[in-house]
């Protein structure tokens, strides 16, 4: 009997555990300054590989990545450093009419955690200049089947200066941004990130932006709305300039500019699926302090109990722009992946994939087996034989475009999807 009662105790704990559970995802955006092209700061990955590895975030968005090389390793730096589950998107090269400043080699991309999103699609939104990147991640959730929760994150970087004439080139781009949006469902989840160049709130592309006219309206989740630029009231926020020193790549000037953002939809500040975080935005590395106005984060004025001096340092050396960080919450409870079954084999790099998928296997005493690869339907459509190697190299170049999932012929090991 005693037993029995024991066995109920643990039953009621884990369903209130499910009904109750909440979970935290956490995010950051940063602009990389051409990253890995700009070369004035040798190894400049090191000082990425320390602030990442401070702050651990679940989603990683970036801009000024100059190719796919500079992603293939931020994303070795993340699984190395973070977790094995961290996986990316497809690097693109921008799309957009780029006559303006013909600077085709400042591109978009995100990493993320795979064990919590899943990468359900990605899209480019064209502009005059330079693309929007829209990644649609789907909470993997144990109720994904019943009630899917998907975070649209959308990764820009508008056209920089000042003046009217580049005010009115941000704006054009933000209005194919709302022109895209106006398709989506009005309760759809969005969030924006980038580097926005902007001066202040009552400039034309961020007021487009929080039109509440808009079909997916805009909000400053930390709300420190205002004239930005070189006001020290809002110097909590800024982002750019981390130097002032010359030399180093990038802008100077000390920290005086808010440029770089978080930006969610309205929904996202009272929803119980996926909600923001009061107090969780921060400009990562900016310690608040009013003395910090017009100086470089090395300097003793801009120091404070947040951020410390070998924090700071990294971000020196590594951009002229601070990151970006906030953090989301779900009530909804993730669907928990048996190590056992994570440690038997995993696909490199991306799940989107044109003609070669990546595997690695991890667990050689399975070398005797075999991975089948299903559609959607459960139907194999490829057997491939493992041998002595644990890295395979997988022509799926003869596939249809859509979902699939590969297995090893192990029932026990969970099947991993990947997107052709």
């Amino acid at each position: 009997m005693k037993k029995k009662i024991q066995i109920i105790s643990m039953l009621c704990m884990m369903i209130t555990h499910s009904l109750f559970s909440q979970e935290n995802f956490k995010l950051m955006f940063y602009n990389l300054l051409n990253f890995p092209l700009e070369t004035n700061v040798p190894n400049r990955i090191d000082y990425l590989e320390q602030t990442l590895n401070t702050y651990k975030p679940d989603i990683f968005m970036v801009c000024e990545l100059n190719n796919v090389y500079g992603g293939n390793a931020i994303l070795q730096v993340l699984q190395d450093r973070i977790s094995e589950d961290y996986r990316s998107a497809v690097f693109t090269s921008n799309t957009s009419d780029d006559e303006i400043g013909n600077q085709n080699d400042l591109q978009n991309l995100i990493f993320y955690d795979n064990s919590k999103f899943i990468l359900e699609s990605q899209h480019i939104v064209q502009t005059l200049y330079r693309d929007f990147n829209h990644y649609k991640l789907k909470l993997n959730s144990v109720n994904q089947n019943s009630n899917p929760v998907y975070l649209n994150a959308i990764v820009c970087h508008l056209k920089a200066s000042s003046g009217s004439n580049n005010e009115n080139l941000r704006l054009q781009m933000v209005q194919d941004l709302t022109q895209y949006l106006s398709t989506f469902p009005s309760d759809s989840y969005v969030m924006l990130a980038g580097d926005f160049n902007v001066y202040s709130a009552s400039e034309p592309a961020f007021l487009e932006l929080i039109d509440p006219n808009n079909n997916i309206v805009f909000v400053d989740p930390v709300d420190r709305m205002g004239s930005w630029h070189t006001n020290v009231d809002y110097v909590d926020v800024f982002t750019q300039s981390t130097r002032t020193q010359s030399g180093l790549g990038g802008s100077t000037g000390g920290l005086d500019d808010r440029f770089d953002f978080i930006l969610t939809s309205t929904n996202m500040l009272s929803n119980q699926d996926l909600y923001y975080v009061p107090n969780s935005y921060q400009a990562f590395g900016n310690n608040s302090n009013l003395n910090c106005f017009n100086n470089e984060i090395l300097d003793t004025a801009c120091a404070g109990t947040s951020f410390s001096l070998e924090v700071r340092e990294a971000l020196y050396y590594f951009s002229d722009h601070l990151p970006v960080v906030m953090e989301l919450e779900t009530n909804e409870a993730l669907l928990s992946i048996p190590t056992y079954q994570t440690e038997s084999f995993q696909i490199m790099g991306t799940n989107m994939v044109d003609t070669t998928l990546e595997v690695q296997i991890h667990n050689q005493s399975l070398s005797s087996n075999k991975l089948y690869i299903f559609n959607t339907l459960g139907q194999v459509v490829k057997s491939i034989p493992l041998g002595t190697s644990n890295r395979l190299s997988i022509d799926v170049s003869g596939l249809k475009n859509g979902i699939y999932y590969i297995r090893m012929s192990n029932t026990n090991v969970q099947p991993l999807k990947f997107i052709k």
